[in-house]
């Protein structure tokens, strides 16, 4: 069988399993609208990647079918990974199931065994980048997943009638009942950028996270602040491309060696970690958190391989200044490091309040600093800056009942990660991710509607039986005497 003919058969394979799971199993949601001649959606899902497809395709599942998924990216371009994204592989392993919602025939290994064959999924070690942004793009089209790009969300509105209204940057208006924001790894936040970056020009730097042209730097001195896994890809990159030279500069005294976190993995953690008191919630993910996350090995080597890749430990930033065509950056420890470009591998802010998106309502969303007071050894200010979620994902008011909207926006994305675990913005839980959110929006428009449904269950009169099916003995004797 051919490649091309293997991937067709496993497309039917894919319909025929969804099709013996009843998908699409009825619509019972409650319409809604129109109103002022707009239509109303009872969800609308921004963000068309990995969090969004499988949010999508469960929400379906389940009977909710009036669900738009809208992504500011061009069609193919959803997500992180022919953007930013600069690693060679994944850091997961290959065979995770990723968001196939327990469906074998929807995984990664299912459709690179169909195109490249068993010999070659043996030999796979980790899953090339582009690879897997190419396994979502064919997730999207086998799920049938009605994606609309190019949809960019300016604002989020809370209208006086309970709905939310979402401005889009091409003027138009979308009403919804329901609004997940499944939007990665910054989703709730942004790229976090130091201030000593502040007085310099903008060409002369740049995040990890922004596009870069690295021909541009071909030839030149690149310094990368940090070691974690955006600085080294990022590193690598430069190298990759020609730069002269490129220095790592690490404000810690060694290499973080041990991804702690991988210590408890287990479905436990997944479905223990909610449960937790705020307490142990905050104690597991302040120690992860100041442990650090190393770069994978292979992405590591991928710099060191180079002559001219210099790692440098305990060089914290005093103060970075630009001097004619260099920039200028000066440790706490008073070693100066001259370069042409710098790099900023500092990771994401999670914050409600970086999000223009939210700006009409976002100091009333209710924050694990709002909420939860740590010890002084376990003090971490970006930690409490993660939203304080309910189990839904939804938000939580700051103040109960001033801002009631916040529990139909759902965030569906990293900022989960301190009140839910890592269930909506990395790979290995992604799909118990889904399923939890769609129980929790069914469950949600069930309630609001609830008074309609009672009114069915009045009004059905659908008889299961005709009465040819048994024969009442106390009418028939009496008929007899």
């Amino acid at each position: 069988m051919t490649n091309e003919k293997a991937l067709e058969a496993l497309n039917d394979r894919v319909r025929q399993d969804l099709d013996y799971l009843n998908f699409p199993s009825a619509n019972w949601v409650k319409p809604v609208g129109p109103v002022d001649g707009t239509p109303v959606s009872d969800i609308v899902i921004v963000g068309a990647g990995m969090c969004g497809l499988a949010a999508w395709l469960q929400l379906k599942r389940q009977g909710m079918h009036n669900t738009r998924i809208i992504d500011m990216a061009p069609e193919g371009k959803e997500g992180p990974w022919l953007t930013y994204a600069r690693m060679e592989t994944l850091r997961s392993p290959k065979n995770l199931l990723g968001p196939a919602l327990g469906i074998p025939s929807l995984t990664f290994q299912a459709w690179y065994r169909a195109q490249f064959g068993t010999k070659a999924w043996d030999e796979l070690y980790r899953i090339p980048r582009p690879m897997w942004q190419d396994y979502l793009v064919w997730y999207r089209k086998v799920t049938g997943a009605p994606v609309e790009n190019g949809m960019k969300v300016e604002r989020v509105i809370p209208r006086e009638d309970g709905l939310l209204a979402l401005k889009m940057a091409d003027g138009e208006t979308i009403i919804t009942r329901k609004l997940i924001w499944a939007t990665g790894r910054d989703g709730l936040g942004k790229g976090t950028v130091p201030g000593f970056v502040s007085g310099l020009p903008r060409e002369s730097w740049a995040h990890s996270a922004d596009e870069i042209d690295f021909d541009k730097w071909k030839g030149k001195r690149v310094v990368v602040i940090g070691v974690g896994a955006s600085a080294v890809d990022n590193a690598a990159e430069a190298l990759e491309h020609g730069a002269a030279e490129v220095r790592l500069l690490a404000r810690r005294k060694e290499m973080p060696t041990i991804n702690k976190l991988m210590g408890i993995g287990s479905y436990g953690v997944t479905a223990g970690l909610p449960d937790l008191s705020p307490e142990w919630r905050w104690r597991i993910m302040d120690y992860g958190d100041k442990q650090q996350t190393p770069a994978p090995h292979g992405s590591t080597l991928r710099v060191s391989r180079h002559d001219n890749a210099y790692f440098h430990f305990n060089c914290g930033i005093a103060r970075v200044e630009q001097d004619g065509a260099e920039v200028v950056i000066t440790t706490v420890t008073g070693r100066e490091f001259r370069c042409d470009f710098l790099i900023l591998g500092t990771g994401f802010t999670v914050d409600p309040m970086a999000r223009p998106e939210f700006e009409p309502f976002n100091a009333e969303i209710a924050c694990w600093e709002d909420r939860y007071t740590p010890p002084p050894e376990e003090q971490n200010p970006g930690l409490g800056r993660f939203p304080w979620l309910n189990p839904d994902f939804s938000f939580s008011e700051k103040k109960e009942g001033a801002a009631p909207f916040l529990a139909d926006i759902h965030s569906f994305n990293y900022s989960s990660a301190m009140s839910l675990g890592k269930v909506s913005g990395d790979i290995p839980a992604i799909s118990e991710g889904a399923l939890w959110l769609a129980r929790g929006v069914a469950s949600s428009l069930f309630r609001k509607d609830l008074d309609q449904h009672w009114e069915d269950l009045l009004a059905y009169e659908k008889p299961e039986l005709d009465g040819t099916e048994w024969i009442d003995a106390d009418a028939v004797a009496a008929e007899r005497a």
